[in-house]
């Protein structure tokens, strides 16, 4: 068996061990918030928004962009799950701001295999065919970390299937030190104009 599935799945027969009442947890989020950030490995919300199982939802994707499905996802937990406040956390450090959709586009086309960063940047080492199919993706990539968590953030809030009621928070999260920095422009442009029914 591979090693890391074989890891994966001792370390969830522990923690089917130590379950215990989690099988009650309701379908709603306890707190009654979403957050939508980054993949990135180094970015545990549960941590660093002190999160336990059942009480928000997290919405993940590369760079923790507002795509139309990390949207999408944010209104079916407001209007299907009751969700109230909306976080945006973008992080520092962000593999995002290393490459633009032109350079994924071109390594793409070239293989599909792992390409390389190096000092003369991204590079692919793959052999076999890529694929056209790359430049049908918006990759959502940027240059400027603030100013990506404040359209993110304004991309929501102007949605029309987006309440007014909602307010949408704009931060970013500190790779090196764990403290969450708002984008003040972020979280004003995400202002709710009137409030949510409790």
């Amino acid at each position: 068996m591979n090693q890391v599935l074989e890891a994966v799945l001792a370390a969830n027969r522990d923690y089917v061990a130590e379950f215990g009442d989690k099988g009650n947890l309701p379908l709603p989020p306890g707190r009654h918030f979403a957050i939508l950030t980054c993949m990135d490995a180094r970015l545990d919300p549960a941590k660093y928004a002190g999160l336990a199982e059942g009480d928000a939802h997290v919405i993940r994707n590369a760079g923790g962009r507002a795509s139309d499905d990390a949207i999408r996802s944010l209104i079916i937990s407001y209007k299907l799950l009751g969700t109230r406040e909306w976080f945006v956390i973008h992080h520092t450090d962000c593999g995002m701001q290393l490459f633009t959709d032109e350079i994924i586009r071109g390594l793409l086309s070239s293989s599909l295999e792992t390409a390389v960063i190096d000092e003369n940047g991204w590079r692919d080492v793959g052999r076999g065919t890529g694929s056209s199919e790359a430049e049908f993706i918006d990759w959502l990539t940027f240059k400027d970390l603030a100013e990506s968590v404040y359209v993110d953030v304004k991309r929501i809030r102007n949605h029309p299937l987006v309440p007014a009621a909602i307010p949408i928070y704009g931060f970013i999260y500190d790779v090196k030190t764990g403290q969450l920095i708002e984008v003040p422009k972020a979280t004003e442009v995400g202002q709710a104009k009137s409030s949510v029914a409790a």
